[in-house]
């Protein structure tokens, strides 16, 4: 069992989402993140959908009632176990009573803390992840607060495996996975069913801008500000199915990229799609910061999940090593 002592709004309890439940209006949610939670349930062992936590707010405390293992993985970030420093992109054991802090971010915007056994909140539609919108999943279908305990899925950890290892980030490891400079980070989409829709001049806006995420960003959307995207004339549409990734473009011209929570249908037309390689990527940029988009074609969309695939493979192989040691 684990209890939390300090948690701010919006920390959710989240696996790799809810998928099959789209056709009944109910949307994925999961990890913003979902490289970086796989990551840290694969240094542990875990099945790579094993529940763990997703920190967004800050400073954020738990204390363990029982010998346990865990990870910290996604944004690089200051904590410590019992008042001595944790890694990021690291596994180690805690002992009862031990109390895990994790304050300020270095960079990026969201931390993921799992652990041995995973959370063992009960699934809703095939999943323990939280929506808070609609209020189900995750812990009461809430964020979670000062007080919440909250139940290991596995067995107290053994005492003859290794736990005090890390992993090099995806952003380091994975070609092509850093930011092409200091302040602006390139996002890989394709083109989407409305782009003809929108002048070449609107056209070109949309690749040339550096686009700002706006502070009213949260997990269901990313609003962008830097450009203004208009069509020549009004277009009346129906309704139509959207995934996460998606980027619509409403009448006020400022596109909204949709995220984990995302509406499972909108009427907005849609100017491209964030590839799934690039998705974790985009989960991790924080409010204020600001991204630019580049084309990519369908092949290099599905070319470009290899390398994230081969990156939780050897992570999944070498931990296993290190654990048997």
């Amino acid at each position: 069992m684990i209890e939390i002592l300090t948690s701010p709004a919006f920390n959710t309890i989240q696996d790799l989402g809810r998928h099959g439940a789209r056709r009944f209006g109910v949307s994925t949610s999961g990890a913003m993140d979902p490289v970086a939670l796989a990551a840290g349930n694969a240094l542990l062992g875990n099945d790579d959908n094993a529940a763990g936590i997703e920190i967004q707010m800050f400073p954020f405390r738990l204390r363990f009632s029982a010998d346990a293992t865990f990870a910290l993985t996604g944004a690089d970030h200051e904590a410590t176990l019992g008042g001595s420093s944790v890694r990021p992109w690291w596994c180690t054991r805690a002992k009862a009573g031990d109390v895990l802090a994790i304050g300020t971010l270095r960079r990026g915007a969201r931390v993921y803390a799992t652990f041995g056994g995973g959370i063992g909140v009960p699934r809703v539609l095939s999943s323990r992840s939280t929506h808070l919108r609609a209020g189900f999943g995750g812990l009461d279908g809430r964020a979670l607060q000062a007080g919440d305990v909250l139940p290991l899925g596995g067995s107290p950890c053994k005492a003859d495996g290794r736990f005090d290892f890390g992993a090099v980030p995806p952003d380091v490891a994975i070609a092509g996975s850093g930011r092409a400079d200091d302040r602006v980070l390139r996002i890989r989409v394709m083109r989407a069913g409305e782009y003809e829709l929108f002048s070449e001049a609107m056209q070109a806006t949309f690749w040339s801008t550096c686009w700002k995420i706006s502070a009213r960003s949260d997990r269901g959307g990313y609003r962008l500000s830097g450009g203004k995207l208009t069509l020549d004339a009004p277009v009346e549409m129906r309704s139509h199915g959207v995934v996460a990734g998606v980027v619509q473009v409403p009448p006020a011209g400022e596109p909204i990229i949709q995220m984990s929570d995302a509406n499972t249908a909108g009427g907005y037309p849609k100017m491209a799609a964030v590839i799934q390689a690039d998705l974790w990527r985009l989960g991790q940029a924080a409010p204020g910061s600001f991204i630019a988009f580049s084309e990519v074609s369908y092949q290099d969309a599905v070319a470009a999940m290899a390398p994230v695939n081969d990156y939780l493979a050897k992570l999944r192989a070498t931990a296993g090593l290190y654990r048997a040691l």
